[in-house]
């Protein structure tokens, strides 16, 4: 469901998870662990979003296929009006990630320097886009978002 008539939500490409207590409902740590495994998978995180960040939210194209690797099974509750009844189920290491809810801040000259040598270097083999580079000189940055390209990276250099 969404409050507006034109949503991704409404096509069945568009949905947004909570997290089951006792943790609560929109725990940033849990939310940004399921967004790093939903990157892997070529689903957009609406943590990953520059402006409206939206952690809860995750979207994928018409066009999308389960990556090679993975696979659908078992059951989850769905809505009884549902017509889906399957979950997805990575078995993903342990990521142990830590996000302040703001903007990145390295502390140091030197941590930023070799943050963006990393990130421009992704830049260069093709990993990543550019304007992650820029948002990152220009200071927009996001604590979160650097850290899901931290893992994107490494995993795409891992997988080489």
């Amino acid at each position: 469901m969404t409050w507006t008539l034109k949503s991704n939500h409404n096509l069945r490409l568009a949905w947004d998870i909570a997290v089951a207590p006792p943790k609560p409902l929109y725990e940033v740590d849990t939310l940004t662990k399921v967004g790093a495994i939903a990157r892997k998978l070529g689903i957009t995180w609406g943590g990953d979003w520059t402006r409206r960040i939206d952690r809860p939210h995750f979207e994928v194209k018409s066009n999308w296929k389960i990556p090679r690797g993975y696979k659908l099974e078992g059951k989850v509750i769905v809505p009884s009006n549902s017509k889906l009844k399957v979950q997805l189920i990575v078995k993903d290491k342990k990521e142990e990630i830590k996000v302040a809810n703001t903007t990145w801040n390295p502390g140091s000259p030197a941590m930023r320097t070799e943050t963006e040598n990393f990130i421009a270097q992704a830049v260069k083999d093709g990993i990543i886009k550019a304007s992650h580079l820029k948002d990152l000189q220009s200071g927009v940055m996001t604590t979160d978002r650097l850290i899901g390209l931290f893992i994107a990276i490494h995993q795409r250099r891992a997988t080489k």
